[in-house]
């Protein structure tokens, strides 16, 4: 089981049993990244790390069942929020993800990361994992900042920023702005080195 099926597991999950249920009971979509998991924002939590869904405390085995079945035994009807974006997991209800803990645990570890770095960066703005895209997220001064899983840009975990305006320049490598891959540590000299690249995109952004 690889890199790619785990990233499209979890991001199945966090849009089905996470998002998709918590939108239709509270009206947001808004997920947050916890230490190595993913949850929701309101009350009772879900949640998901690299074993278990989590509802209430309460865990479920991932591996062997479909979202739909997953959702029954979290007590949540399964489904990504309906008419507010036209992308998203692609997950259906009959599927069955598949999660390599260590490849979860890897990629947790990035979100956390991003999260960590983007708390340094804005200490006044909260971090938000959007379930469409998967990644975690700010804007300030019209420039959105975040750590992405991976995607069709770049099939590897990255650091983005994207001034709402284009810019033009060195700094500015992708389609929607400036993109890094994450930095090879895990430690707290990886988070300085993703807040730094923030700290510089704003700067070369001049917002």
């Amino acid at each position: 089981m690889g890199f790619e099926r785990t990233r499209e597991s979890l991001h199945g999950i966090a849009e089905l049993l996470l998002a998709g249920p918590q939108y239709r009971r509270d009206g947001t979509i808004r997920l947050r990244v916890v230490a190595w998991a993913i949850a929701t924002v309101t009350e009772p939590e879900l949640r998901v790390d690299h074993l278990n869904v989590w509802a209430s405390g309460t865990p479920v085995a991932v591996g062997g069942a479909s979202y739909a079945e997953l959702g029954s035994r979290l007590g949540v009807v399964a489904g990504a929020p309906e008419g507010l974006y036209g992308e998203g997991s692609g997950a259906q209800l009959a599927d069955r993800p598949q999660v390599d803990p260590d490849v979860a645990l890897e990629l947790l570890g990035a979100l956390y990361r991003g999260d960590q770095a983007l708390r340094a960066f804005a200490p006044e703005q909260t971090p938000v994992l959007w379930p469409e895209h998967f990644d975690v997220g700010i804007t300030v001064d019209e420039a959105n900042y975040g750590v992405s899983l991976g995607d069709g840009y770049l099939d590897e975990p990255y650091m983005y920023v994207g001034p709402h305006k284009p810019r033009s320049g060195e700094f500015w490598n992708a389609p929607f702005g400036a993109a890094r891959p994450l930095p090879a540590t895990s430690s707290a000299g990886g988070i300085e080195e993703i807040a730094e690249f923030f700290t510089e995109g704003r700067r070369l952004a001049g917002v």
